[in-house]
């Protein structure tokens, strides 16, 4: 069998069997460790005395470390290769993840916070950029998307995880968000010794792939970095400085508002609303995720077959935009569950369309420098947005207002997206019968 005469389509489902949810499984716990302060927070703020702002500023120091870090962390994984360093990553941030059980000052709040971010970086940017050597560019929306689920299903899991791990309130001498800390940060460390005997770098190396198969993907894959190249190949120093690259950071920190505010703050608007317990709360908290999983699933594999990204995320942002500005304004516990849902449903379709953005013109370290850059900038709206809802929220005692901001940052999303012009895809590249690829 020669490399043209293998099934495209059975080559990469087997390539998907075998990342897509091992990957999928790294990113809940990722997320789990960096959201569960969101539910941690229901009992957390009342036992230590911390008010709004201090939780808001607390919560959003983690992107501060988290943006110093990011971009030399993804240089660093592109040179020494995924596997050891996203086993670094996950191990060093499940164990300052546990450590937060024992913060009982402002200070300790901040500085783990701040810590966990710096341990963090590195690793989103990085699963993006490890994709991207194993998906062919027309098909990564859908691969991100599968992907990215895990931020959704890691609101869906750990809301009834959390609701349970209240009631070992007392156990051991320890709270029940102390308990959140630690069952969610631990196995972090033991999922990134399993990453150091499961990844595999590349396509080449992949002894589950036939050699045929090896052989077939690596060249499919290389055929659109070539595409891309022949269009005008852009240097790491290039992309760090291209302004399509700085406004996509833009566009890209206008959505992590709003993404970063219902994580942060779902179960507080919720728990105003409705005024039900802590349990109660964490487990309706799971909802809007839950809307958030299908959603973004049908919306990248849409996108994918119709090769259009900017509409994609614009719509998806208006949407998110639409469902903020309503949950400012209900009363009703029901119909406030359900605008979250919808702004859910909304900012999470857009985010993993918009990963598709910047592969469609850098590859190699170009790539994964972008990419970095990218969500590092993007990534400090994870602590602008929790922080001004904390500071707003003390000032009127009210969620309306913030959620009004967050839903103009949303709308300036969709402004940004579409006044990108030119192609933001991959030149389109024909596979004729005799397997030599032609753009």
């Amino acid at each position: 069998m020669t490399a043209h005469e293998v099934d495209h389509r059975a080559t990469l489902q087997k390539v998907s069997r075998r990342l897509i949810p091992f990957l999928f499984l790294l990113y809940v716990a990722a997320y789990l460790d960096r959201i569960n302060v969101g539910f941690a927070q229901l009992q957390m703020k009342s036992a230590l005395g911390f008010s709004d702002s201090v939780y808001g500023l607390g919560a959003g120091i983690f992107f501060i470390g988290y943006f110093l870090f990011e971009v030399p962390s993804n240089l660093i994984l592109a040179r020494v290769g995924a596997r050891v360093w996203i086993a670094r990553i996950m191990i060093t941030w499940g164990v300052i993840s546990s450590a937060m059980a024992f913060v009982h000052t402002p200070a300790s709040f901040y500085v783990l916070r701040f810590l966990l971010g710096v341990a963090e970086a590195g690793f989103f940017p990085g699963i993006i950029y490890y994709l991207g050597l194993w998906f062919p560019a027309e098909e990564r929306a859908a691969a991100v998307s599968k992907f990215m689920t895990a931020t959704a299903i890691a609101g869906v899991v750990g809301a009834p995880m959390s609701a349970a791990l209240f009631t070992l309130e007392g156990v051991a001498g320890l709270a029940g968000w102390q308990w959140i800390f630690l069952a969610e940060g631990l196995p972090s460390v033991l999922l990134g010794v399993v990453v150091l005997f499961f990844l595999t770098e590349r396509p080449d190396a992949a002894r589950w792939l036939s050699p045929e198969q090896r052989r077939y993907l690596s060249a499919r894959v290389k055929a659109g970095d070539d595409a891309i190249d022949r269009a005008g190949r852009i240097g790491l120093r290039a992309a760090l400085l291209h302004p399509i690259v700085w406004r996509l950071a833009l566009l890209y920190f206008t959505l992590i508002v709003g993404f970063y505010s219902i994580s942060f703050w779902s179960p507080q608007i919720i728990q105003s609303l409705s005024g039900l317990g802590n349990v109660q709360v964490a487990l309706i908290s799971a909802v809007p995720y839950c809307v958030a999983a299908v959603a973004m699933v049908i919306v990248g594999a849409h996108s994918d077959r119709t090769g259009e990204r900017r509409r994609h995320v614009a719509a998806a942002a208006f949407v998110g935009a639409l469902g903020m500005a309503a949950c400012a304004y209900v009363q009703s516990p029901l119909l406030g569950v359900l605008a979250l849902s919808v702004a859910a449903a909304g900012i999470w379709s857009a985010v993993p369309v918009f990963w598709s953005l910047p592969t469609a013109f850098l590859t190699g370290t170009a790539a994964a420098g972008a990419i970095a850059l990218i969500n590092s900038f993007g990534n400090l709206a994870g602590f602008a947005g929790p922080y001004v809802i904390g500071r707003v929220h003390d000032a009127t005692d009210s969620y309306s207002a913030s959620l009004l901001v967050v839903a103009a940052s949303l709308l300036c999303s969709v402004a940004i997206v579409l006044s990108l012009r030119g192609r933001l895809v991959n030149p389109s590249i024909e596979w004729p019968p005799d397997g030599r690829p032609t753009p």
